[in-house]
């Protein structure tokens, strides 16, 4: 049974990069530059830095910083300083880049199978998917990555939602999307 979900996921995984390949064929990028722009997409402020890029993809730092050089050369990312620490510096997906992801993330045809699945069918495999990849996430050791809203650290009060780690506020579009901190 492992080897035959093994082989499943495997499949599809291969199936989702050899489609979004393709359409990063047309700007000219390789598979780790749409990786990488991918993540700076769905993650939040805490995890835009070349350090939570490198954690995420699990390469080298002189990888990814090569390939996020690459991105910005095609306009498709930008660095801002941090306003409270100018050591920081946060990569943000620009407009363009945000179009390119706009058509290729997810895949039409990956969409179109997903459609092919009634509603409860879609929320369970959504609920089993994220148990398989919590369980090996503790197996494997590896930084969680999660979305912040299901993390034990957000916190909901009076005054909104707040980040229980950095106690600072947090949006609606913040909650949405991934975190480096986060955890189950």
């Amino acid at each position: 049974m492992n080897d035959e979900l093994f082989n499943l996921i495997e499949r599809l995984a291969n199936l989702l990069r050899q489609e979004t390949r393709l359409e990063g064929q047309s700007l000219g990028l390789q598979p780790i530059q749409q990786e990488a722009l991918y993540y700076l997409s769905t993650c939040n402020r805490y995890s835009d830095t070349t350090l939570a890029v490198t954690e995420f993809l699990g390469l080298t730092k002189g990888t990814v910083s090569q390939s996020l050089k690459i991105l910005e050369s095609k306009s498709l990312i930008t660095k801002l300083k941090d306003n409270k620490d100018r050591r920081i510096t946060h990569l943000k997906v620009t407009e363009a880049g945000q179009e390119f992801l706009a058509k290729t993330c997810p895949p039409q045809k990956f969409t179109d199978a997903i459609t092919g699945l009634a509603g409860d069918e879609q929320s369970e495999t959504r609920a089993l998917l994220q148990k398989v990849l919590n369980n090996y996430q503790q197996a494997t050791g590896r930084t969680a990555f999660g979305v912040c809203k299901y993390c034990k650290f957000n916190l909901k009060t009076s005054d909104g939602i707040r980040c229980g780690l950095t106690n600072e506020t947090l949006s609606n579009q913040d909650i949405i999307l991934i975190c480096r901190e986060f955890s189950a």
